[in-house]
């Protein structure tokens, strides 16, 4: 039986100790899976999944989450994941899907999509905080995975880079409301330009602050 996953890191040692300690137990092909997005009110959630190769291979220096990273170190991480992984998918889901869906419909069926687009089927999959239930194979939900797990950091640095992009992009056609800057997230700068100028059609519409700002 696997030891809780801190106990293998601690034990072992290293963000790579967990997919280690899975593939002795016959579990070769590891994927981990994350999204970005989640608390923003504009803009669209995006989820990743990532396989790293066994070995050197797969090892990339300085990864961990994405939240913890500079833009410089996440954009050369990015790089590397891409170029690394035995195999990386990229799933965006629009702001209109997270209003009529709702958000956590939204990101499990983002992950499921994100994994089930793998050119490569997993043995065993890992999350960060919260199980992906029709994934198809085993799965564990592992507490800020994404700094416990490289597959799953990996998935976090693509997730949040690919969403960073996207939000530098919509702050050309929407320069009143600094997406560029927030990324869509709810600070000061961003709930004052919201109620200047109402929402965008980025916004999510079905969160509270967003719509306070439309009446």
């Amino acid at each position: 039986m696997l030891a809780s996953p801190r106990t293998v890191v601690r034990r072992e040692g290293g963000i790579y100790a967990l997919e280690r300690a899975l593939r002795r137990r016959g579990f070769a092909v590891v994927a981990g899976a994350d999204e970005a997005g989640r608390g923003a009110c504009a803009g669209p959630l995006v989820a990743a999944a990532v396989v790293l190769p066994e070995g050197k291979a797969g090892e990339i220096a300085g990864l961990t989450d994405s939240k913890l990273l500079t833009e410089a170190a996440r954009e050369r991480i990015f790089v590397e994941v891409q170029r690394r992984a035995t195999a990386s998918a990229v799933v965006v889901i629009p702001p209109g899907d997270v209003d009529r869906l709702g958000l956590q419909v939204c990101n499990l069926a983002a992950l499921r999509r994100a994994l089930a687009t793998l050119t490569v089927r997993p043995h065993y999959v890992l999350t960060d905080g919260f199980p992906v239930d029709g994934a198809g194979v085993p799965g564990l939900a592992v507490w800020k995975g994404d700094q416990v797990a490289a597959c799953v950091a990996g998935a976090s640095v693509l997730a949040k880079v690919t969403r960073d992009r996207i939000m530098v992009e919509l702050a050309e056609t929407y320069p009143e409301y600094g997406f560029d800057q927030h990324k869509g997230y709810s600070t000061a700068e961003h709930m004052a330009a919201l109620r200047a100028h109402g929402p965008c059609p980025e916004h999510r519409r079905s969160y509270a602050n967003v719509a306070a700002a439309s009446v």
